[in-house]
């Protein structure tokens, strides 16, 4: 199998990338190095793939760059590229966002019609088109009303994907992620913002009373699931990728500071635009129809991450 995966040195794409490879398959990763965080920290996670002979790195934008060359050949396409971020979607920034996340997946897709060799097209959608809900959990049937520009362009490149295969049979499936965690996990993320404060004994900053809850979703289960989906014979559906608990930040925070054995300096702020009070994924159209089924918990998963980003540190 030969896939093209989207950005590549990403949180998710490249531990996506590195379970392709450790299963025998080539890779072409696809990368420009938004600087949404620090380059040096996309850098780290490719390293090793970099050592790869199964790992072609391309270091380009999708917005410009000829992909006809990249995709001869390819079986599967991994979009997991995207500009990142809820509160900086706003005022001026938004163009970014709607050039890489809108924009850039339609150029992508278009590149992709006519192509005699793909199998199937795995696009990274994310719970925030759902918006504030109190109809919980969120079904893939549910009306989407995004409360961020970030989540309006996660929507609108949902919809791309699905009329390129309503009107060129392109085989695309949409999974909609339910924040994310683990090893390599973004600085700017909660999780990573919260144990590397309790780590260097520092103020946490967080954002309303903590008493908003999330389905958080480990990243080995989230990779899991695109290979499946990619595996599948499943095209135009759309699918929930939850944790299987929602859980609030107090009680992460809490669980973080027994995983450490320090407790956690927090200091309250308003909630932020664009921020929802909860969110929980229904996950039985995956179940069903992917097999999916979400194998870490919220406290082991805390505890991978913490012991991951305590050996960043040393």
């Amino acid at each position: 199998m030969r896939a093209l995966v989207t950005g590549a040195a990403g949180f998710i794409g490249s531990t996506l990338c590195e379970k392709l490879i450790s299963s025998g398959h080539e890779v072409v990763g696809l990368d420009c190095f938004l600087d949404f965080y620090p380059r040096g920290v996309k850098e780290g996670n490719i390293a090793a793939l970099r050592g790869s002979d199964r790992f072609e790195f391309v270091e380009a934008s999708l917005i410009d760059v000829a992909l006809g060359e990249y995709l001869a050949g390819v079986d599967y396409v991994f979009h997991q590229a995207a500009q990142a971020g809820v509160r900086t979607s706003w005022g001026d920034e938004f163009r970014i966002y709607s050039d890489n996340n809108v924009f850039a997946t339609q150029r992508l897709l278009e590149a992709c019609v006519g192509s005699p060799s793909l199998k199937k097209f795995v696009y990274a959608s994310s719970s925030s088109i759902y918006g504030d809900t109190d109809d919980l959990p969120m079904r893939e049937g549910s009306i989407p009303k995004p409360v961020s520009p970030y989540g309006v362009t996660k929507l609108a490149a949902e919809h791309l994907t699905w009329l390129y295969w309503k009107n060129y049979s392109l085989p695309t499936v949409s999974l909609r992620y339910f924040t994310v965690y683990g090893p390599r996990q973004r600085p700017d993320m909660a999780f990573h913002r919260f144990i590397r404060s309790v780590l260097e004994e520092k103020p946490i900053k967080v954002f309303g009373d903590g008493e908003q809850s999330r389905d958080f979703t480990f990243v080995d289960d989230i990779v899991a699931a695109n290979i499946a989906a990619a595996e599948s014979d499943i095209a135009g559906e759309v699918f929930n990728l939850g944790g299987g608990t929602r859980t609030t930040v107090n009680v992460v925070l809490d669980t973080i500071g027994e995983i450490l054995g320090k407790n956690a300096d927090i200091v309250r702020s308003e909630t932020q635009k664009g921020d929802v009070r909860h969110t929980s994924a229904d996950t039985s159209k995956a179940r069903s129809m992917l097999g999916y089924s979400p194998t870490v918990d919220i406290r082991e998963g805390l505890t991978r991450e913490a012991d991951w980003l305590r050996s960043t540190l040393v």
